[in-house]
């Protein structure tokens, strides 16, 4: 605390620094402790600059997956059993991983839920990338 030589009832002009002191170097011991964990470098492993461009190939024919009210799913318009379906998928994306054709799957509005969930669930297990939902009126 400040205390004022004189003492007469005036104001007293002196400013207490101590608890700003005290403060700053807590901040200060702070910053000093944490710097060094902040600055350890993290790998990024980024893409590499090639001069050959990319292979272009045609995308093959888009595969039509239909489910209808009964449950039944169709395969390019041929039913097969849920089974069968995840087999198919797991053949078509081992035939050519890098190039994978578009699976459009059409549901009737009156078609039961898991069905569609398995059919995903069965695209997600045989790692099909291009997946997309389409609707026929």
């Amino acid at each position: 605390m400040a205390f004022s030589a004189n003492s007469g009832g005036g104001s007293m002009s002196d400013i207490n620094v101590t608890p700003l002191v005290d403060v700053l170097l807590v901040l200060l011991i702070i910053f000093m402790v944490t710097a060094p964990i902040a600055s350890y470098p993290i790998e990024v492993n980024l893409p590499q600059r090639t001069n050959a461009p990319p292979p272009t190939s045609e995308p093959p024919p888009p595969i039509r997956l239909r489910i209808d009210a009964s449950g039944e799913v169709f395969w390019n318009n041929s039913a097969h059993p849920l089974p069968v379906i995840a087999e198919m998928m797991q053949q078509t994306v081992a035939a050519d991983p890098t190039n994978q054709p578009q699976l459009e799957i059409d549901t009737n509005l009156d078609a039961d839920y898991g069905i569609l969930a398995k059919v995903l669930a069965h695209a997600k297990t045989a790692d099909m990338k291009k997946i997309g939902f389409v609707q026929n009126d």
